[in-house]
């Protein structure tokens, strides 16, 4: 059976969708056919840009529309609870950037929306879809290390090296701290915090210190978690490295990941930017060090790829990775060390509820 592609529109058309945009060129089950934004201009210059001549500025004409698949939210994050449930109800399917929300009781609504909703519903992150990322899981799996024991998360975050940000697409993500939601833990972090449980499974309880710079920068942070379920311990080193140069073509920031297993370990360099002049990829074991050459280190595959994963899921029929349910719980995750880092003792994912964060973060329930 010949499938037509999907119609997909983006409602939001701001900094980070100049990576969304690429996975839909030559892509045979989806094609980016109409845009949304409140600002006309960034929408005049995206149409110029992508040759998509449909634009508007309300959202509720896209989802009116028959002919619309398909929709992408990839707005602010308090924007996301009411624009997925409405286009959930309108019957189509929806991709939502992380996180899922800014509260777990709008992301627990936007959930319930989509049990009842006929199409299906993901919360979009990148990082595990980054090809060296996804390598790693599968060398993790055949069992190349053996059983793993630590995996070690690394983030520096930079202010030269990088192409130019837009300050408005900064500035609003800083001044979430204001709130407690920081943008190395809660917003960047997100994707770390993805991918542990990509890596390690469901996280049973973490700890943390947590400080601040420059009035809104949450860092530096040093947390460490346990998985449920096995022996396994992870950790986030978080620092603040204003004058370190880091070569990217995306963002000022530094990743590595560390996982030391029984047989071996893996060394992870490189994501958004590229600082060590390594491989990819280090796999050690036998005495023996394995560079992988041959991976596609540029950032953007992990967006192309991902993209590319949503709609080839539903054609497929098959479970999207990235679930509604994940990115709960990914948000009560960094609601916990937010929380951990505060009162300054353990704190389980599954016990965290607005409640609680609202009282440790502005001293109120």
């Amino acid at each position: 059976m010949v499938h037509q592609p999907l119609r997909a529109a983006m409602i939001g058309v701001g900094d980070i969708t100049m990576l969304h945009q690429p996975a839909y060129q030559d892509f045979a089950l989806a094609d980016l056919t109409a845009l949304c934004d409140v600002d006309e201009d960034m929408l005049a210059a995206r149409r110029a840009e992508w040759g998509v001549e449909r634009i508007t500025t309300d959202y509720k004409e896209l989802l009116a529309d028959p002919e619309i698949d398909l929709v992408e939210v990839n707005t602010p994050h308090h924007l996301h609870k009411d624009l997925v449930i409405d286009a959930l109800a309108a019957g189509k399917h929806v991709a939502c950037q992380k996180p899922i929300s800014i509260s777990i009781a709008d992301a627990e609504a936007m959930l319930a929306a989509a049990e009842k909703a006929s199409g299906r519903f993901r919360v979009f992150e990148n990082f595990v879809f980054y090809p060296p990322y996804v390598k790693a899981k599968e060398l993790i799996d055949a069992g190349e290390i053996g059983e793993v024991l630590t995996i070690r998360f690394k983030l520096g975050t930079c202010l030269f090296g990088s192409r130019w940000v837009p300050l408005r697409a900064e500035l609003w993500h800083l001044l979430e701290y204001e709130h407690g939601r920081g943008q190395a833990i809660f917003d960047d972090g997100y994707h770390k915090l993805s991918m542990a449980i990509f890596l390690g499974g469901a996280i049973e309880a973490v700890k943390g210190f947590t400080h601040c710079s420059m009035a809104y920068i949450d860092e530096p942070a040093q947390v460490i978690w346990c998985y449920r379920d096995k022996k396994l311990l992870g950790s986030f080193d978080i620092a603040f490295q204003p004058n370190i140069y880091n070569r990217s073509k995306y963002f000022p920031a530094d990743e590595r990941i560390n996982i030391i297993g029984t047989k071996g370990m893996i060394e992870l360099t490189c994501c958004t930017g590229q600082i060590m002049d390594e491989a990819g990829l280090i796999l050690y074991r036998d005495g023996v060090r394995y560079c992988f050459d041959d991976l596609d280190l540029d950032w953007k595959y992990s967006f192309i790829n991902g993209i590319r994963d949503f709609p080839a899921a539903i054609r497929e029929n098959r479970e999207c990775l990235l679930t509604g349910e994940r990115a709960l719980n990914i948000l009560k995750f960094a609601y916990a060390i937010i929380i951990a880092g505060r009162i300054g003792r353990e704190v389980k994912p599954e016990e965290v509820s607005d409640e609680w964060f609202r009282e440790v973060v502005h001293g109120r329930a």
